[in-house]
């Protein structure tokens, strides 16, 4: 058991971790000049250039095999609703690392999320 509470917290560190890095490097990016092939590739060309979405991307794949492995281990029923703590330190991250401003209808949906995981994880 020890080791599906470890491999949780590095799904969930690793899953936020990337998704956090993601957004910075595409809020650095802007928006696409247009929705036309050619804006998106000049715009796709620049995300690929970008070090926060490279640095994002080997923490989410790092996340994905956390997640076949927890799957390996426990119930379905349980994995999933426990993964969803990245809510949690996803929305952490936000206020704190991208300095996003979080209203309190959405801590309550966090904190609705962590009753729920409490909840799956007791029963």
């Amino acid at each position: 058991m020890k080791a599906t509470f470890l491999l949780l917290a590095v799904l969930v560190c690793c899953s936020t971790g990337g998704e956090i890095t993601i957004a910075h490097g595409m809020k650095t990016l802007g928006e696409p000049a247009s929705l036309r092939p050619k804006a998106l590739l000049v715009f796709l060309g620049r995300a690929l250039r970008n070090g926060w979405f490279w640095a994002g991307i080997p923490l989410m794949a790092l996340s994905f095999y956390a997640l076949l492995v927890l799957l390996s281990w426990q119930p379905v029923s349980l994995v999933i609703p426990a993964s969803a703590l990245s809510y949690v330190v996803g929305t952490l991250g936000a206020k704190y690392f991208l300095y996003e401003q979080v209203s309190r209808a959405r801590w309550a949906g966090v904190v609705l999320v962590c009753i729920g995981v409490a909840l799956v994880a007791g029963g």
